[in-house]
């Protein structure tokens, strides 16, 4: 295994034949997989009962919970029945609701999203931040910090500025192995998000999912071991 090289697989789909065709195809000794599900494949029909039957596997349930802290907290009790091992909250929710969901989350990780990699500077002020995103997810660090969440989503962009503030794991998205960046903004290559960074975690979807899903986990460990 590369040391130190952990990898959650985006899977961003509610076809789960697809996402038995990822795990299937991205079982390795090389280096350290989980699992990333989010909103489509759990509000999916059977998304919630596939997961829940999963076993040995490191997942990672990406909800972005942001809401007042009662709901979140009914959020975090509803989800209890899943083997869930990274649950996925917005520091935005406020110190208080971050608080109330790490006192009550068990086993599960709670891991606070900063800004996401969609936005840039001109985004956060259309939508009223002063902040740039630089400053913005400083500030944000303090914040999990503060409540002790286990761990945090940054680009790999920030994560130099983030590591000074937060001690705990680190999970990057916005990573992939070409330079088409779709949604997103703040992107970057695994190498540089593991060699530069120092990210703990990276996450990855389509450069793994899209097409020769063997193949292209393969490139991955290649262009990691560079």
């Amino acid at each position: 295994m590369i040391k130190n090289k952990k990898i959650f697989i985006a899977c961003d789909t509610k076809n789960i034949n697809k996402v038995k065709r990822i795990i299937k195809n991205t079982q390795t000794s090389k280096i350290k997989i989980g699992y990333k599900f989010g909103l489509e494949f759990l509000n999916s029909k059977n998304g919630r009962i596939f997961i829940s039957k999963l076993k040995n596997k490191i997942i990672f349930i990406d909800l972005k919970l942001h809401d007042i802290p009662n709901t979140m907290r009914s959020a975090i009790f509803s989800l209890k029945d899943l083997k869930i091992d990274y649950l996925t909250v917005h520091i935005s929710s406020g110190l208080k609701a971050l608080k109330e969901v790490k006192k009550i989350a068990g086993k599960i990780k709670i891991v606070g999203v900063t800004t996401l990699t969609s936005l840039d500077n001109n985004n956060l002020q259309e939508i009223g931040y002063n902040k740039s995103v630089k400053n913005l997810v400083i500030h944000q660090s303090k914040l999990a910090r503060k409540a002790n969440l286990d761990a945090l989503v940054c680009s790999g962009h920030e994560t130099k500025y983030v590591r000074k503030i937060f001690k705990k794991e680190i999970i990057t998205p916005g990573i992939t192995l070409n330079s088409k960046s779709n949604d997103q903004k703040r992107i970057m290559t695994p190498h540089k998000a593991v060699y530069e960074a120092k990210s703990d975690w990276l996450v990855i979807g389509r450069s793994i999912t899209k097409g020769n899903i063997r193949k292209n986990l393969k490139n991955l460990i290649e262009h990691l071991n560079k």
